[in-house]
């Protein structure tokens, strides 16, 4: 029975300070890789993961590269050890690893392009939150309510939107600090479990990022985005994408449309599916902080399939 490994890479919020610091005391190959992207913007990244304070670190400057790092570092870690993917997919920022892990992208465009992305998206950020007197935006994640539903509330909040469809059970919802509030008060209404405000710093997957959508698009201009070695799966279209040019158009989009997280899952399933019934042995890691993604796998039909096992700390990749 042949091995396949499915690579799931978290976005912002899974950062933490100190992580992957015992991975990287373990494994030299993950060492390298954080000093190499150190080499690649000019800063001490390991010092940014394991001394940076929280409050800072959710930034979208200091997140987006200290999260993509410490999942490249993982993954260096991961293919020491003989293990690399047969599919990509990230949540949100995760695209970029996952780009990386697949081609589409080079190592050091991956680095260059997630700082210049997350310092576009945190100055709109700083912009929306001057017009609303100094109140950032940001999101929520709404439990207990069909994603149907917290798209009506969204649309009676004001300036929110529906940015993350992360399970049956929770959708994710950005918008500015006026309409997040609006949509707590309606949430609750409306027998939400909970509305939670999340550790991350501006209104992703929404139209409010327009702004950051189009200067991305002049960074990304003359970047090479060549097609995926391993199946590649799309935030924006919820499905596997062949062509790099694609992948191109869809990073742009990406900024200002909602993340498909599960029909992506639904995608996975079908392949993990398949290739049981045709002698494949899959695995489901999420290299990189958190285990975001590895609950919401929980919530899927097709969980009974296949356990899904974050990837942050020496142990667990010692026990793999």
């Amino acid at each position: 029975m042949s091995k396949k490994y499915a690579f799931l890479f978290p976005g912002q919020g899974a950062q933490a300070p100190g992580m992957v610091k015992d991975v990287c005391e373990a494994h030299p190959e993950a060492r390298a890789c954080l000093d190499s992207i150190s080499e690649i913007v000019g800063e001490d990244i390991p010092a940014l993961l394991w001394e940076t304070e929280a409050a800072v670190l959710s930034r979208s400057d200091r997140s987006q590269l200290s999260i993509t790092a410490a999942s490249l570092a993982v993954a260096a870690a991961l293919k020491a050890k003989g293990i690399e993917p047969a599919l990509c997919a990230g949540f949100s920022l995760g695209e970029f690893p996952a780009m990386c892990l697949s081609g589409v992208l080079s190592f050091e465009d991956t680095i260059r392009i997630v700082k210049l992305r997350g310092e576009i998206m945190q100055k709109v950020c700083d912009d929306i939150a001057a017009r609303s007197a100094g109140n950032p935006p940001g999101m929520a994640a709404v439990m207990g309510l069909a994603p149907d539903q917290v798209k009506e509330i969204a649309k009676a909040a004001g300036e929110a939107y529906a940015a993350n469809m992360n399970s049956v059970k929770q959708t994710v919802v950005s918008g500015t600090a006026e309409a997040l509030a609006k949509l707590e008060e309606l949430g609750k209404a409306a027998g939400a479990r909970r509305v939670m405000r999340l550790a991350v710093a501006g209104p992703y997957h929404s139209p409010l990022m327009q702004a950051a959508a189009d200067e991305l698009q002049k960074v990304l201009a003359d970047i090479t985005f060549n097609d995926p070695k391993t199946i590649f799966l799309s935030n924006v279209t919820g499905k596997a994408v062949t062509s790099g040019a694609e992948i191109k158009k869809n990073a742009i989009l990406h900024l200002t449309n909602p993340v498909l997280w599960t029909d992506e899952e639904a995608v996975l399933g079908k392949i993990i599916q398949e290739g049981q019934a045709a002698g494949e042995e899959w695995s489901i890691l999420e290299p990189g902080p958190g285990k975001v993604l590895c609950g919401l796998w929980k919530d899927t039909e097709f969980s009974a399939l296949v356990s899904a096992q974050p990837v942050n700390t020496a142990d667990h990749i010692a026990n793999l």
